[in-house]
């Protein structure tokens, strides 16, 4: 009864109670699916549990497009907030971009050898600089110039077009413009950005002018899901690099962006791998 579907996954999260592992594994045998993968975590300060569990679906012996139904009674019985995604709903992904390339260019070549396993569909951006970039690899290039008396007018033509092409998420890929409150309630915890320091330190502009002025000896880069506060949102993935008094501010630079498109593509990974599960600003991301 699977189709071709090969795997589903389940994100939950819930009150910390007795056996939750054994029943989502014992629901998952007495349907015939196979475990292929399970992660769980139990936060004993705020007893909460998280689990991802990700099994085969070739020998179920219920419908796919009843998975979800099968597994209401349970999740409400925990009190659960989760997901169950099959492996053929493949996320579709808008990239956004500004002026920075190398951001866009390590997404858009990880994905051309196939290390995403998603669609990504279009490449949006407030100037035309990039098209080049984004028609080598065949993608769509829209351009939406935006200034402080259209911004609105602008984010509500993006907006359209992502609900046209069915974009389930948003990687702003050195995206520098602050999106609304409209536009983030359209994609909770389904917009990621990068941001070019270890947050919370020097959030805001000019994060690596603010570093070498401060004279710390690392710099970092955080991936997270956009919020209304700046720079504030649950943070997926971070890394950092060490730096001296003898680099100058285009060394830090130069640095940084290294980190800002490794730390984004992992972040981006996890994300349409399903392994983050957001709880309040924290996340838990299983890697």
């Amino acid at each position: 009864m699977s189709g071709n579907v090969r795997s589903a996954t389940l994100l939950l999260s819930c009150t910390d109670q007795r056996g939750l592992v054994s029943r989502i594994a014992h629901f998952l045998f007495e349907r015939g699916g196979n475990i292929l993968d399970l992660d769980e975590h139990v936060d004993t300060d705020d007893g909460l549990f998280f689990i991802r569990v990700t099994w085969d679906t070739h020998q179920l012996t219920i419908p796919i497009a009843s998975l979800a139904e099968a597994f209401t009674p349970l999740a409400k019985e925990f009190g659960a907030q989760w997901t169950i995604r099959l492996s053929d709903a493949r996320h579709r992904v808008a990239l956004f971009v500004s002026k920075y390339d190398h951001c866009l260019q390590e997404i858009l070549w990880r994905h051309s050898i196939g290390e995403f396993d998603a669609d990504i569909a279009l490449v949006v951006s407030n100037h035309p600089d990039l098209r080049y970039l984004a028609e080598r690899h065949g993608m769509p290039f829209h351009v939406f110039p935006i200034t402080a008396q259209n911004k609105a007018e602008q984010e509500g033509k993006e907006l359209a077009l992502l609900k046209e092409q069915r974009i389930d998420t948003v990687v702003l890929a050195r995206y520098m413009q602050v999106l609304s409150k409209g536009f983030i309630d359209a994609y909770p915890n389904r917009i990621i950005n990068i941001h070019h320091s270890f947050l919370p330190a020097f959030s805001g502009s000019n994060p690596y002018k603010q570093a070498c002025e401060r004279g710390v000896k690392m710099i970092g880069a955080t991936s997270h899901y956009v919020t209304e506060v700046l720079d504030d949102g649950p943070i997926i993935e971070q890394d950092i690099a060490r730096i001296s008094h003898r680099d100058r501010l285009n060394d830090v630079i130069r640095k940084g962006r290294d980190l800002e498109r490794l730390v984004l593509a992992r972040a981006v990974r996890f994300h349409l791998e399903d392994r983050v599960l957001v709880r309040g600003r924290k996340t838990i991301v299983f890697d």
